[in-house]
C-alpha cells in the first residue's frame, strides 16, 4: 500500500492529496528515510509525520484499503509519540488562545492596540 493513502486512511492527514504533499515536502519519514508518496509501507514500519508544531511517530499494524471510522484508526497504528509532543501542542494551542469576557463587546481600537503590544512583549 502506498503511504499517502494509508496516511490519508488513518486519518494523519484529512485528504490524500495533504499527504501526498506532506511526503513531497519531506515532512514523513518511513523508517528513518525521507519517502516519496509512492513509497510502499508494509506492517512493522515506524512512520514520522511532521504535523507543526508536534512530531508524530506511529508504527504501522495493519494495512487497509478505505478510509476507516476514526474509533477504528487505533486497529491500524500504534502511537509511539512522546508525551511531551502533545504536551507542547497543547502549550501552543493555549498560547495563541485568548480569551474576553462574556457580553463585553468587541474591542475597540484603543484595547486592540493593547492587546497586540502584550502579545509582541511576551513572544
Amino acid at each position: 500500500m502506498r503511504i499517502d493513502k494509508w496516511l490519508w486512511c488513518v486519518r494523519l492527514y484529512k485528504t490524500r492529496t495533504l499527504a501526498a504533499d506532506a511526503c513531497s515536502a519531506g515532512k514523513v519519514s518511513l523508517n528513518n528515510v525521507s519517502t516519496k508518496p509512492s513509497k510502499e509501507v508494509s506492517i512493522g514500519d515506524i512512520v514520522v509525520v511532521n504535523q507543526n508544531p508536534i512530531h508524530r511517530t506511529v508504527k504501522v499494524i495493519g494495512l487497509l484499503n478505505n478510509r476507516i471510522p476514526a474509533k477504528d484508526v487505533p486497529k491500524y497504528y500504534e502511537d509511539l509519540t512522546p508525551q511531551e509532543e502533545y504536551d507542547k501542542q497543547e502549550m501552543m494551542r493555549m498560547m495563541y488562545y485568548e480569551r474576553r469576557d462574556a457580553h463585553t463587546g468587541r474591542p475597540t481600537k484603543r484595547d486592540r492596540r493593547d492587546i497586540e503590544r502584550f502579545k509582541e512583549n511576551n513572544w
